[in-house]
């Protein structure tokens, strides 16, 4: 008998490395959960479920760095997730609520929407590793992130949950126009907010844990007034945001 040991057939594997990917398919689940919904004719559980699958994927990278168990596949995974979760699922949802009743302009700007979305999500990875990438180095992110595109998309939809009619729904050209604006904001190259490189004052830390604690409540009170507040609160601070970018490339331009 050879005194060479045999090869192992399987290696093992920790549960440390499979929690952020199964983390991800419960986004990827929330989001086929959402075509679901709408299918049925449940408009706000279709949308929660979306907003669901986005608390997800902000969660599964946190994972992965707490545990120390990132990965090529997980970051693939992640990426087939979102087209999913952010990209087809908000598109179906948004055409069987309003856009059917236009027909082909209506399935043409889901298809666009969707499409968009993936090729967003393409650049992303194809620019993963890219540390020297101008807008990425100064802390800001590369036009709308696919969970706030998806989000700002659906925002007629809250609207009118907020509401209790069908203002939006009614005015289906404008959320079709609507629609594009969101388009062009995700695929464009405008730097946007990054909540990682966002930095607070230590005497903010207090008030800042205020401000958290009242939008948490919000949220259990009057579930859509608070999203369509953090929605429009982001459009507002995207001419800002471009406005803090520029500040920094003239300084590290000077420096």
């Amino acid at each position: 008998m050879s005194s060479q040991k045999r090869p192992l057939l399987f290696k093992s594997i920790s549960i440390r490395t499979v929690l952020p990917s199964v983390v991800t398919l419960f986004a990827f689940m929330s989001g086929l959960t959402s075509i679901k919904f709408a299918l049925s004719g449940k408009w706000e559980l279709a949308v929660g479920a979306v907003l669901l699958a986005g608390i997800f994927d902000g969660l599964d990278g946190t994972v992965a760095r707490l545990l120390k168990s990132t990965s090529k596949f997980g970051a693939e995974l992640d990426s087939l997730s979102d087209v999913v979760a952010f990209g087809v699922a908000p598109a179906v949802i948004l055409y069987l609520w309003v856009l059917e009743g236009l027909d082909r302009m209506g399935w043409a700007v889901a298809l666009i929407y969707a499409s968009a979305m993936a090729l967003r999500l393409a650049r992303f990875n194809a620019r993963l590793d890219d540390e020297e990438e101008p807008i990425k180095r100064t802390g800001f992110l590369t036009g709308v992130p696919a969970p706030m595109g998806a989000g700002l998309l659906l925002l007629p939809m809250m609207i009118d949950f907020a509401l209790g009619q069908n203002l939006a729904k009614e005015n289906g050209l404008i959320i079709c126009g609507y629609a594009i604006v969101v388009v062009f904001l995700m695929v464009s190259t405008l730097p946007t907010l990054s909540l990682k490189a966002l930095r607070a004052p230590k005497a903010w830390f207090v008030p800042l844990l205020v401000v958290i604690a009242t939008l948490i409540a919000g949220l259990f009170v009057r579930t859509w007034l608070v999203l369509i507040i953090i929605g429009l609160g982001y459009l507002a601070t995207m001419p800002l945001t471009y406005i803090s970018y520029r500040r920094r490339v003239e300084r590290k331009t000077r420096g």
